[in-house]
This record gives structure tokens, sequence and C-alpha cells, in this order.
């Protein structure tokens, strides 16, 4: 047994995950076949919230996943829980209106409580869950943060505005401005959620087989078939959760993602100077795209409460990308923003695929008569995945069609080669952009703090018979000048992008 244990171990990426993984028996391939209400295709946590759910609801389930239960995204990404969706409830209501995205928002909630009861429910252990989330600004547009606390309170989202000083005492640098906060959210250790998501599905019934690829599937007639290596499952339901390992399975639903590969690092133990540059133990994600998201995380299991290292990821890629040779980059990204941190040790670095709509929605629904989708989940926090695999368990067992909300956001094409080249080059324009106002954003507040103390010194140093001339205390020439506005980095691709 403790073989099978320290092999389902090694057979994970390593990642400050896998490092910290609880111990896990691999599971048997499939090597049968086996006639089934529902077969889910991908052990993710979509597929895996979806098998459990069947399961409870009395549905016979096998699970099958080509390397290991949550080998992808959903044991290495970042662990965020928050509600809501990538896209922002401000686009999704000009979308949809109001009251429709009002209702989605609810339904990315019941993920989000999803998440919290499956973990008291299961008694999941090893996860730290960390409450609260932090969204600083780089740029001082307090009016924009105005808008947003506005807007989640018509959805009805607990949100805090906090300003520059708040931030700046957790957040010991001068990048950030205002934020907005939520303490509801937390942060929890994804890959021994889903093997306690995995373990939970079992113990309701459910059948789950690793190592075990879906070759080809039939949908024609009552009675679906699931290709294998080495056996066949019959089954009325198809959930298709593999996201964007969906391949050659199923090529036309396959490209309507954007592929995405996101790199994470974690540091060497920080000790007590990391107190010197955080002391907020929350999630913080300083930015919409891929820069950059992180946290303070253990150095063991055992170590819960006495985090002293960084998880902290960003540089999304849309092609392959070596983690090491990128990890620097994430390193130097450390130093910029926590100078007194200096240069870090990094001792885990790792890359994780994920897929991507154009929509920025998550892709839910029923694809054919007995066929369903659960996908597109990059950049939306575990919540998504909750919500998916309970509303598509829901559909099938009880009739819900609670999943038509998302029909609005179709499959669309991505484009293919030239679409991630595209979206590349998207990438990178929003990144200099941001750094761009960011930089334009702290020399205007460095001018208006030199300005205001040599007011004082005027002040200070002015006779006392009368007012002086301000070049009698300070050269002229040693006034600060206001900034030049400079020009914007244009848009590579021609259109138009929107604040997010």
């Amino acid at each position: 047994m403790q073989d099978s244990v320290n092999a389902a171990a090694s057979s994970y990426p390593p990642t400050w995950y896998s490092a910290t993984m609880v111990p896990a028996a691999v599971r048997a391939p499939l090597s049968y076949d086996l006639d089934v209400d529902v077969c889910v295709i991908g052990g993710g946590l979509a597929g895996l919230t979806a098998a459990r759910e069947l399961a409870r609801r009395g549905r016979s389930v096998a699970l099958i996943e080509a390397r290991r239960i949550a080998w992808g995204a959903s044991g290495a990404n970042d662990g965020f829980v928050l509600p809501g969706f990538a896209e922002s409830m401000q686009d999704v209501i000009d979308r949809v209106g109001f009251d429709h995205a009002r209702e989605l928002w609810s339904l990315a909630e019941m993920g989000f409580e999803y998440v919290r009861t499956a973990v008291a429910e299961a008694r999941i252990e090893d996860l730290d869950p960390t409450p609260g989330w932090l969204k600083p600004s780089k740029v001082d547009k307090g009016d924009e943060l105005i808008d947003t606390l506005a807007l989640y309170e018509k959805l009805g989202c607990e949100a805090e505005g906090w300003p520059t000083e708040r931030v700046r005492a957790v957040l010991k640098t001068d990048h950030y401005f205002h934020a907005l906060h939520l303490p509801q959210a937390f942060h929890i250790h994804p890959l021994n959620y889903a093997l306690g998501l995995a373990a939970a599905a079992e113990a309701s019934g459910a059948r789950i087989f690793e190592d075990t690829t879906a070759l080809a599937i039939d949908t024609e007639g009552v009675r679906k078939r699931v290709a294998t290596g080495a056996g066949r499952v019959r089954a009325a339901h198809i959930v298709l959760a593999c996201s964007a390992h969906l391949g050659a399975l199923l090529p036309r639903i396959a490209g309507t993602l954007v592929p995405a590969w996101t790199t994470v690092i974690t540091t060497a133990p920080l000790g007590a100077r990391l107190a010197d540059a955080i002391a907020y133990r929350g999630a913080v994600s300083d930015g919409d795209l891929a820069n950059y998201h992180y946290r303070i995380v253990p150095g063991s299991l055992s170590g819960a409460g006495n985090g002293d290292r960084l998880l902290w990821s960003g540089s999304a890629s849309t092609w392959p990308v070596d983690a090491q040779r990128i990890a620097p980059s994430l390193q130097a990204a450390i130093a910029e923003t926590y100078p007194q941190l200096g240069k870090v040790q990094i001792e885990h670095a790792w890359s994780a695929l994920l897929g991507i709509a154009l929509h920025r929605m998550p892709q839910i629904g029923e694809l054919a008569p007995g066929l369903w989708l659960a996908s597109a989940f990059g950049g939306h926090g575990i919540n998504t995945t909750a919500m998916a695999g309970t509303i598509i368990a829901r559909a099938i067992a009880e009739a819900d069609d609670t999943w038509r909300l998302f029909a609005p956001f179709e499959l669309v094409w991505a484009g293919g080669r030239l679409g991630r080249a595209a979206m590349q080059v998207y990438y990178w324009w929003i990144d200099a952009r941001d750094r761009f106002k960011a930089k334009e954003a702290r020399t205007r507040e460095q001018y208006h703090r030199r300005a205001s103390q040599l007011a004082g010194l005027r002040a200070a140093e002015a006779p006392a018979h009368g007012e002086a001339e301000l070049g009698a205390v300070v050269p002229r020439e040693q006034l600060p000048q206001e900034p030049a506005a400079a020009e914007l980095p244009r848009d590579p691709v021609g259109t138009e992008v929107r604040e997010r």
C-alpha cells in the first residue's frame, strides 16, 4: 500500500502542491467493459464534483482520467475560492441584462458555498483554508472602486473598499493604491481538495479509474459509448470535463478554447523578513489577466499556521512554456514589487494548462442529447468548477434546466493558431499598458509628495513680516515638474481594450 501511495505522489508534476499532498493511493485503470448511468471524462475539479453529486443522487457513475486525479490545472492552480467569474460583471450585465446577470452571480456564489460546505461535509484535511481576497489597484482611480462597490452591493456581495493607507499597511509597497476586498473569499490547497472530493465521490458510490484515456466516443443512440485502451464504458450520459485536454477526442469543441499556460513559483522560506513586506494572509490579485496573483503558504502541511513562503503566479502564454525559464521573470516581479525582499530563492516552479473561452465565461450545457460539457474555467477560481459540476448533475438527475442560463455564452471558435497568436499579443499589450499606467501613477504621486514637502518648507522659512517669493526659499529650477502625459502603448491588434 505504501508503495502505491509513493507512486501516486511521484506521478504528479513536481509542484509545491505535490510536495505537500496528502497520501493518496493509485487507482487502477479501467480494464473491462462497464455499464453505468453516467460516464464522466476528466478527473479535475468539475468532473469530480459532477461525479460526486450524481452518485449522491443515486446514479451509477464511472469517471475516467487519462493520468491522475487533478493532475492538470485543477491540482496546480492558485487555490483561490471567490464568487464571480473571470469576465467582469459589468460586461456580463451589458451582454445579458442585470436580472440575468444576477442569476448567474447567484450560481457563482452557489459554487463558492459548495466548496466551503464540501470541505466540512467530506472532512477534507490539510487544506490550510485562509480567508480574504484583496485586489489592489496599481493606479490611483478611486472612482472606479466606488463604481465597483456599488455594483457588488446590487449583486448582494459583501465587499469592502480599502483606501491606499490601509492597503499599504498590509502590502508594504508603493506599487499599490486603493483596493477591493472580499472578506468571505478564501484560498486552499487545490490538490488536496481534489483528492478529498475524489474520496467523497467514491464514498457515495462513484467509480474512478486513473491512467485511462478516452480514445473515442459514440454519442448515437440511447446508450453512448466511450472507448478506452482496455475497456469500454456504455452510459446514458457523457460529461466532458477535460477542458483544454479535450484535444483529438472532439476537435471542434476543443477549438473553442484558447489554451493558456500560466507559471507558478514558490519561494524558499523567507522567515521574518516576509512580514516586512506582506502582513496580509489572504489571496492577492493585482491584475485581471495573468499578472500577478499570490499568497503566503506554509513550508509543509505540519506548518500550516506558520507560512513564510510566497506562492506567486503570472506570465500567461498561449504556447507551452518551460517553467524554469519563466521563473526568473516572476522572481524579478517579486523584487520589483517588494524591494525589501530582494532576490528570493525559488524552490518550486511549474506551469499549468488552462482553457479560456473568448467570452471569459465557463462553458456549461448540453451539446447533444446526453452529451454534456463543463469547461473553460481558466481565470475564474475554484468556485466555477463546483458550480458547473452541480448544475450538470442536477440537469441529468433532476431534469433541471438551470444550465440554460449560460446559453448566451455560446461555443465560439477561438481562431486556431492565429487566434492563439493574437491572444498572446493581447496579453503582452495589456501587460505593457498596465505597467505604463502604474509607473505614471507612481511618478505622479512622487511629484505631489515632493510638491507638498516644498510647500511645507516654504511655509517654515517664509519671513514673519510678510509673504516671500517661493524662489527666495527654493530656487525655481529645483521645483518639481509636473509629469508630462505620455501616449499609451498602441493596441497591436487595432481593437478597443476595455478596462476590467
